[in-house]
C-alpha cells in the first residue's frame, strides 16, 4: 500500500457503522474475526491479543466474532480477556459467538445449546451475547435445526442470555431452507462465508430475499480462506484446483503491478452496503492497521477500478466456482 495513503487512512480512520437487519445494532463495516486468536500454530501472547483488540476498537471496529470451535475454546478465552481489558461499557462493543460445532464434533441438540452458551459466556467473561449463531448448520439435520435448535435459541433470547439469533454455513440454500420454515423474526442474522468476494458473488442474489425476511447479513472470508492472498491457501483448502490456479494468477498479476490482492479483495467485499459487516481474521496490530487502512482508503478514495477489472477478467473462467460442504440432507 502507498505509504502516504496508509498513513492518511489510519490517521483519518472512522469506520462506517451499518445497521444489522432489524436488530437495531450498528456494526462496523469490517468486523474482527477472532478465529486466529485460537490458532495453536501461531499463538499470540495474551499481551499481543489485548493490544490487537484494543487497537481495533480504538480505530472504530466494534464487532467481534468468535466460536468455541476456534482453537478448541482458546479464541473465546483470549477474546474475553482482551475485551475485559478495554475497560469500556459493555454496550460499546458487539460480540457474536456460536454453538453446535466443537473440537469434538457437531451437536445441535437443545441440551448442548443451553450448556454451550453458559460455557461461552464464562470464557468471554460476559453477562450476555449480542448474537449467538448456530455454527455450520449444513453438518447437522436442517429439520433438527428448525424444530429443536432454533427453539432452544429462542428460549435463551427470552432469558436475556443472547439478544439475537443467527445461523451460519457455506451452502446458500441452507439459509432459505431454514428461514422458510421458521416464523418471521425468529432468525435475526445470517453469516455467510466465501460467497461475496472477487471470485464468488452468489450471495448477491440472496440479498433481496434476506432483506424481505428482515434478516441482517454478515459476510466472512473476503480473501476466500487464503485463495486471494500472495502466499496462497493452506494445502488442505477444499477449493478445486482450477480455482486455486486462477486465484494464484490473479495474486501474481497484482504483485507485478505493485498492488496487494488482499487489499483489493477486502475493498471489493466492502463495496456492497446491503452486507452489514465483512469479517476478517486478525491476530496482530499490524493486521488491524492494514485492514483499517484499506477500509478508510475505500471510503475516501474508492477502489482501484483498473486493477479490479483486470483481476475480474482473470477470475472470470472460475466465477462462482465453489466446493461441497456438509452432509447430505434427508
Amino acid at each position: 500500500m502507498n505509504e502516504k495513503h496508509s498513513c492518511y487512512s489510519v490517521a483519518m480512520a472512522k469506520i462506517e457503522l451499518r445497521p444489522l437487519g432489524n436488530t437495531g445494532l450498528k456494526v462496523s463495516s469490517v468486523g474482527f474475526g477472532a478465529s486466529p486468536l485460537g490458532s495453536v500454530l501461531s499463538q499470540a501472547t495474551e499481551d499481543d491479543v489485548i493490544a490487537t483488540v484494543r487497537h481495533a476498537f480504538q480505530l472504530g471496529i466494534n464487532f467481534f466474532d468468535t466460536s468455541p470451535y476456534y482453537g478448541g475454546t482458546l479464541s473465546e478465552k483470549m477474546l474475553g480477556k482482551a475485551l475485559k481489558a478495554l475497560h469500556v461499557p459493555r454496550s460499546d462493543y458487539i460480540v457474536a459467538t456460536k454453538c453446535g460445532r466443537y473440537k469434538e464434533g457437531f451437536d445441535f441438540s437443545a441440551e448442548r445449546v443451553r450448556k454451550s452458551i453458559d460455557e461461552s459466556l464464562e470464557r468471554l467473561q460476559l453477562d450476555y451475547l449480542d448474537i449467538l449463531h448456530c455454527h455450520d448448520i449444513e453438518f447437522g439435520s436442517l429439520d433438527q435445526i428448525v424444530s429443536e435448535t432454533i427453539p432452544a435459541l429462542q428460549k435463551l433470547k427470552q432469558e436475556g442470555k443472547t439478544k439475537f439469533i443467527g445461523i451460519t454455513g457455506l451452502p446458500l440454500n441452507i439459509f432459505t431452507y431454514v428461514l422458510d420454515r421458521v416464523p418471521p423474526g425468529t432468525v435475526d442474522v445470517i453469516l455467510s462465508y466465501c460467497h461475496y468476494g472477487m471470485n464468488d458473488t452468489t450471495l448477491f442474489d440472496l440479498l433481496p430475499y434476506l432483506k424481505s425476511k428482515g434478516v441482517g447479513v454478515i459476510s466472512a472470508a473476503p480473501l476466500a480462506m487464503g485463495l486471494l492472498t500472495e502466499q496462497g491457501p493452506h494445502e488442505r483448502h477444499p477449493a478445486p484446483q482450477e480455482l486455486k490456479s486462477a486465484c494464484k494468477a490473479a495474486a501474481s498479476h497484482c504483485k507485478t503491478k505493485g498492488k496487494k490482492i488482499t487489499k483489493l479483495a477486502l475493498q471489493y467485499s466492502l463495496g456492497n452496503k446491503e452486507i452489514s459487516s465483512v469479517l476478517v481474521g486478525m491476530s496482530s496490530v499490524s493486521q488491524v492497521e492494514e485492514n483499517v487502512a484499506a477500509v478508510t482508503e475505500l471510503q475516501g478514495l474508492g477502489i482501484d477500478q483498473e486493477t479490479l477489472s483486470e483481476v475480474k477478467a482473470i477470475l472470470e473462467p472460475v466465477k462462482n466456482l465453489t466446493w461441497p460442504s456438509g452432509i447430505e440432507q434427508k
